[in-house]
């Protein structure tokens, strides 16, 4: 299906590919550094599924819709950086868990402005999808933090 955006819907998705993009890379990077094995894993599969996202956002821009479903099933992580303990560089895995948290409620709430500027309910739709598993992913690192001690869920 061929899409027609407008200058205004293609300057957000550009922005959005920034966000992926720092995600992305913090992510990668995150993963890295982090101690525990499980936090590793955690943030290996939220870098594989922002590859998707910045995949489905150049898509939308390029005036294809995505498939979703497609894209959720192929997501595999791509981390190639050497490991490096957050405890060398004196990060904690809380610092790391907090930093993303920060970062995953700022891209949420940026898809959330995009998406009430789209006027075609398929890419309303796509962005939908997309800022669910960004708050998929925050719920992950709070949980992980949660189930840690580090984050005091009142």
């Amino acid at each position: 299906m061929q899409i027609n955006l407008s200058n205004k819907e293609r300057m957000l998705l550009e922005d959005q590919i920034k966000h992926e993009l720092i995600c992305i890379e913090k992510y990668s990077n995150y993963a890295n550094l982090a101690s525990d094995p499980q936090l590793k894993q955690i943030f290996q599969a939220n870098e594989a599924s922002e590859r998707s996202h910045l995949d489905s956002i150049n898509q939308l821009l390029s005036g294809t819709l995505p498939q979703m479903n497609q894209q959720q099933q192929n997501q595999q992580a791509q981390s190639g950086l050497t490991n490096t303990p957050a405890t060398s560089l004196n990060i904690s895995d809380k610092d790391l868990c907090e930093d993303l948290l920060m970062t995953e409620k700022y891209v949420s709430g940026t898809y959330d402005t995009a998406i009430f500027e789209c006027k075609d309910t398929n890419v309303r739709d796509t962005l939908n999808h997309i800022q669910k598993e960004e708050q998929k992913h925050g719920e992950a690192i709070f949980q992980y933090m949660n189930s840690k001690g580090m984050y005091g869920a009142q």
